[in-house]
């Protein structure tokens, strides 16, 4: 016999996907609009703040359903997990903005060499299609994977910045460039982890250490 409870926890799980589809975009777009030159900041910045909305909506609904109901155990194991989930899909947001902000600050980039962003990217945006799809079907090995990748991501952060800074590989603007965008995407890549142990708390009550 379904709860009533449950009617509010799949609202939850909506209105996750719906950040999910959101963030997925708002990254692609900004990757992109570096690699390619063709910004929409301010496309970009609405679907940014669609998103922090839609963290308003699950943060209202987890609070309500606490307070209407007594979650068991597992419930708010749920809901503890979805609220961070859901600041997951708003960072991813926010760094998608600070991408693009990223072309505003420097003008055309059109001369320098993307190839490293260009690779981390796609490991980037992969992380984030198998987390959502983690949440989705709370699948904890996918989890798992997405966490592994996080370190690929790592190294070519590592590797940007030894180029970038320590060998003046590039000019200023490409170099300064090229760092903050994989600055940020290894945040975005931080985040897919994270969304991938809140996974693997929803399915077995387990979390992996953080960075």
């Amino acid at each position: 016999m379904a709860r009533l409870i449950d009617i509010g926890l799949e609202r939850i799980s909506d209105i996750l996907m719906e950040m999910a589809s959101l963030s997925e975009k708002s990254v692609s777009a900004s990757i992109d609009a570096y690699i390619h030159g063709n910004a929409k900041p301010d496309e970009i910045r609405s679907w940014s703040d669609e998103i922090r909305q839609l963290q308003d909506d699950v943060s209202e609904l987890a609070v309500d359903i606490i307070a209407r109901y007594q979650p068991v155990a597992s419930d708010l194991r749920f809901i503890k997990a979805a609220m961070d989930i859901a600041h997951g899909f708003l960072r991813f947001g926010r760094y998608a903005y600070d991408i693009v902000q990223v072309l505003e600050l420097c003008g055309d980039l059109s001369g320098c060499d993307k190839h490293i962003v260009e690779l981390t990217s796609k490991t980037t945006k992969e992380m984030i299609r198998m987390s959502v799809d983690a949440f989705a079907n709370r699948d904890v090995e996918l989890a798992r994977n997405v966490q592994k990748l996080d370190d690929f991501v790592d190294d070519k952060m590592r590797e940007a910045i030894d180029r970038d800074i320590h060998t003046n590989h590039q000019d200023v603007k490409c170099a300064i460039s090229e760092v903050l965008v994989m600055r940020y995407l290894e945040r975005i890549s931080d985040h897919s982890s994270y969304i991938g142990d809140s996974v693997m708390y929803i399915v077995n009550g387990e979390r992996t250490p953080r960075k």
